[in-house]
C-alpha cells in the first residue's frame, strides 16, 4: 500500500512540474480570449486615467503655458484611447470630440434641445483664445473630465474576434477620412501627429492578439505597415501627401486586415457601414449599401426591381400634368442635376444630384426626409413638381399592365404605395459607380493623374479643409466611419445679387429652431464638374467662384452677420494656383460612362 501511495505521490509531483513548465512558457502562445480582453481593457483604462489626470492638472494651475502643456498631454492620451472609445462608446466619443458648434437634437420628435458643445476641440479653442476666459475653461475641463470618469467607471468591452477586426478597420478608415484632414484639431493643427498616436494603439491591440495568429509573418507584416505609416505621418500638415499615404499605406492596411480575418477564421454576424471585405476606400464595394437602406429587409429580385425603378424614374405619367418625371430634373448628362438656376417661383432651390444619394442619412437640401423612399413622397406631393398624392400615383401605375405585372411578380402586390417608392429608390441606389479618373488612379488601376490633380486632392484633404465637411470617399456630409449622421452646415451663402445672406432659411423652415437658420445639408462633390450652378440657390456658376467664396471666409468674409457660421476658418489664403489645382482635382471626380 505504501508503494502505491508513493507512486501516486510521485505521479502527482510530475503532473505539477509539467503544469509549472507549461505556465512558464511564453504568455502569448497561451493567452486566452478573456485575458486578451482584460489586457485591452487595462490599456484603455490607463489612457483614460492619464487623460483625466492631465485635465486635472489644467485646473490646478493658473499659468497658461503650463495649462497648454497639460492640454496637449491630455489630448495625446485621449487620442491613444480613440480606437477603443470611438468603437465601444460612439455617442460619448462624438460628444468629447465635437466641434465648437451648438448641438441641436430632437427636432424630429418635437423635443428639441439646443446644447453647448463640450470636449477637447472646445477646450482647445478656449485655451488658445487671445483673451482667455478662465471660468469657461475650468467649467469645460470639469465637464469633460466628469464624462471621462463616467466612461471609465462604466466601461464595457465585449471583444470577440469580429469586434476587434471592426475596431481596427474603423480606426484605419477614421485616420484616412478625418484624422489626416484637420477635422478635429482646430487650432494646434496636430492631426498628423495624433494619427500617429492612434496607430500606436492599433499596433498594441494587434500585438496583444498575437496568439490568434497562425501566421507570425502576417502579424509582423501588419506591424511593419503600421510603423511605416507612422513614419510617413511625420510631415508638415500643408505639404503632407495624402494621396500617396492613402494609396501606399491605408489601402495595404485594409487589404492585410482582410488577410488577418481569414487567418483568424473570423465569421461576421452582419455588416456595418464598412464592408467586411473592403480593401480600398474608393470602390462601390467599400461601403455596405444595405446599411443605408431598406434593401436589407428586401433582397429578392433586386436586379428586376432596379430595372422597374428606372422605368418609373423616367415616366412622366406619375405627375399630374403628365409632363414631369424624376429624370426631368435629374438628368444623367448633367450629373443627375438639371443645370438650372433658381429664377422663378416654380423652382425655389437648386436641384441636387441623386448620384451617390444612397450614402447619406438626410434627403432634400434641408434633410427633411429620412430615406430615399421618403424623398419620393416629397416630390409627389410638391405642388411645383408632381403635384399628386401617392394614392393617385398608385392608380396610374396600376393602369399600366406592364407595371402591374411587375408589382405582382416582384412584390406580390403587397404595400403597393411603398413598393413603387422602393423600386425608384432601388434604381437611385445604383447611381454610384466609383469609376472616375480619380478612383481608378487611387486604386492603382491606372497612372493618369497629373501633378496638379494630385496636388488638388491633397489641398482638398488638407490645407483647403474641404474634407472636414465633404468626407472621403463619397465626398459628402455623412460622417465616416460609422455613417450614422449626415451633417448640416451654415456657410453664409449669399442671395443671387450677393448683397446679403440668402433669404432661404433652410432647416429652420421645418421646426422653427432659431439655431438652424440657413443650415443646409452638405452635398457630394462627386460629378461636380457637371452639376453647376452651385449652392442651394445656384448663386455660383463656376467652381472658381465657389472656391473663392470659401477662400474669403464664406458669408462672414462677405461682411454678413453670421455668428453661427460653421466654417472652421476665417479665410483659407489659397493662391490662384492652388485654386486651379483644387478645380483640377474635383474635375477628376466625374464618373465615366
Amino acid at each position: 500500500m505504501k508503494n502505491i501511495f508513493n507512486q501516486a505521490k510521485a505521479y502527482l509531483c510530475v503532473c505539477l512540474l509539467l503544469l509549472l513548465i507549461a505556465c512558464g512558457k511564453k504568455k502569448e502562445k497561451y493567452t486566452t480570449v478573456s485575458s486578451i480582453e482584460g489586457d485591452i481593457k487595462e490599456l484603455y483604462s490607463s489612457y483614460l486615467t492619464k487623460t483625466i489626470q492631465y485635465l486635472d492638472s489644467i485646473n490646478a494651475t493658473n499659468e497658461v503655458s503650463k495649462q497648454k502643456d497639460y492640454y496637449i498631454q491630455a489630448r495625446k492620451n485621449f487620442k491613444f484611447s480613440e480606437p477603443l472609445l470611438a468603437y465601444s462608446d460612439k455617442s460619448n466619443y462624438k460628444s468629447l470630440n465635437a466641434p465648437n458648434i451648438l448641438i441641436v437634437k430632437g427636432e424630429e420628435s418635437l423635443d428639441t434641445k439646443v446644447m453647448k458643445p463640450i470636449g477637447f476641440q472646445v477646450i482647445e479653442e478656449t485655451l488658445y483664445e487671445d483673451s482667455l476666459d478662465t471660468l469657461a475653461l475650468k467649467n469645460l475641463v470639469n465637464v469633460t473630465k466628469a464624462r471621462l470618469k463616467l466612461i471609465q467607471n462604466n466601461m464595457v468591452l465585449q471583444l470577440k474576434d469580429y469586434h476587434i477586426i471592426w475596431l481596427l478597420r474603423d480606426q484605419i478608415v477614421r485616420i484616412a477620412t478625418t484624422g489626416i484632414t484637420g477635422f478635429d484639431s482646430p487650432v494646434l493643427n496636430q492631426s498628423l501627429k495624433e494619427s500617429e498616436y492612434t496607430y500606436t494603439t492599433i499596433a498594441t491591440i494587434v500585438k496583444t492578439c498575437q496568439s490568434k495568429f497562425s501566421s507570425e509573418e502576417l502579424l509582423n507584416n501588419f506591424i511593419q505597415l503600421i510603423e511605416e505609416a507612422q513614419k510617413a505621418l511625420q510631415s508638415d500638415f500643408d505639404i503632407f501627401d495624402r494621396y500617396e499615404f492613402i494609396k501606399k499605406h491605408i489601402h495595404p492596411q485594409l487589404a492585410m486586415l482582410v488577410d488577418i480575418q481569414k487567418d483568424w477564421k473570423v465569421t461576421f454576424p452582419f455588416e456595418m457601414a464598412l464592408s467586411n471585405t473592403m480593401s480600398t476606400l474608393f470602390s462601390e464595394t467599400a461601403l455596405n449599401q444595405t446599411f443605408f437602406s431598406d434593401l436589407k429587409s428586401d433582397t429578392t429580385y433586386i436586379e428586376e426591381k432596379r430595372a422597374f425603378g428606372k422605368a418609373l424614374f423616367n415616366d412622366t405619367s406619375l405627375s399630374k400634368k403628365n409632363n414631369m418625371a424624376c429624370a426631368t430634373c435629374h438628368v444623367k448628362d448633367l450629373g443627375f442635376a438639371d443645370g438650372k438656376r433658381v429664377f422663378d417661383e416654380n423652382q425655389t432651390r437648386n436641384t441636387p444630384t441623386v448620384a451617390y444619394a444612397a450614402y447619406q442619412r438626410g434627403f432634400f437640401m434641408d434633410s427633411r426626409a429620412g430615406s430615399l423612399e421618403g424623398q419620393v413622397v416629397g416630390v409627389v406631393k410638391n405642388h411645383n413638381e408632381f403635384n399628386m398624392t401617392m394614392d393617385s400615383v398608385v392608380v396610374r401605375v396600376m393602369k399600366n399592365q406592364g407595371y402591374k405585372d411587375q408589382l405582382k411578380k416582384l412584390y406580390n402586390n403587397q404595400r403597393i404605395d411603398f413598393n413603387i417608392r422602393h423600386a425608384i429608390a432601388t434604381y437611385i441606389r445604383t447611381l454610384n459607380t466609383f469609376n472616375s479618373k480619380f478612383d481608378k488612379n487611387i486604386r492603382g488601376e491606372e497612372e493618369t493623374l497629373t501633378a496638379a490633380e494630385k496636388h488638388g486632392f491633397n489641398l482638398f484633404m488638407g490645407k483647403a479643409l474641404c474634407a472636414t465637411c465633404h468626407f472621403a470617399p463619397v465626398f459628402n456630409g455623412t460622417v465616416p466611419p460609422n455613417y450614422t449622421d449626415t451633417e448640416l452646415e451654415f456657410i453664409g451663402t449669399p442671395n443671387l445679387k450677393q448683397t446679403a445672406i440668402s433669404e432661404d432659411l433652410g432647416r429652420y423652415n421645418l421646426f422653427k429652431t432659431e439655431e438652424r437658420k440657413h443650415f443646409f445639408k452638405t452635398p457630394t462633390v462627386r460629378n461636380i464638374a457637371k452639376t453647376a450652378p452651385y449652392m442651394h440657390n445656384g448663386v455660383f456658376t463656376t467652381l472658381k467662384e465657389v472656391i473663392e467664396f470659401y477662400n474669403n471666409g464664406g458669408g462672414t468674409g462677405l461682411g454678413f452677420d453670421a455668428p453661427l457660421q460653421t466654417l472652421p476658418f476665417d479665410e483659407l489664403k489659397l493662391t490662384d494656383q492652388e485654386i486651379q489645382d483644387l478645380i483640377a482635382f474635383m474635375e477628376t471626380l466625374t464618373d465615366e460612362d
